[in-house]
This record gives C-alpha cells, sequence and structure tokens, in this order.
C-alpha cells in the first residue's frame, strides 16, 4: 500500500475548523485512510476527512455525512 501526502480536516479550534496538511495516509482495508504524522497518533479516518491536494481555502470544510464517524477504532 503506497502512502501519499495529505490534508486532514479538524473541526471546532479558534477558526472553526481547517484542513491540516504534514500527514502520510494509506488505504485501510477496513475502509477509509490510516494517518500518520510525527507529532500526532496514528489512526483511521473515514474517506471524507481525507484530501490529497493542498486545499484553495483551509477553512472550506469538506462535506460532512450526517450521524458522521469523525474516527474509526484502529
Amino acid at each position: 500500500m503506497d502512502r501519499e501526502k495529505a490534508w486532514i480536516w479538524f473541526k471546532g479550534g479558534l477558526k472553526g475548523g481547517e484542513w491540516i496538511g504534514g500527514f502520510l495516509a494509506t488505504k485501510s482495508q477496513e475502509g477509509g485512510y490510516i494517518v500518520e504524522r510525527s507529532d500526532f497518533v496514528k489512526c483511521r479516518l473515514p474517506e471524507w476527512r481525507v484530501i490529497f491536494k493542498e486545499p484553495g481555502n483551509p477553512n472550506h470544510p469538506p462535506l460532512i455525512p450526517q450521524e458522521a464517524e469523525w474516527k474509526y477504532i484502529l
């Protein structure tokens, strides 16, 4: 499985939510992506929280599904 540079959507905070870069993402066989970065805990996230091109506006949110899960158990 190839690891790709990725941006992850984080909700809340002072800015109300933002895309943060510097992650490496690998497609998970269980669905979603395994994301890693040296200063974050490795975790599996749903596809809607992960993009692979730098966002034009880092504060523009993704389409968040109703009743969305934000993080899966590894």
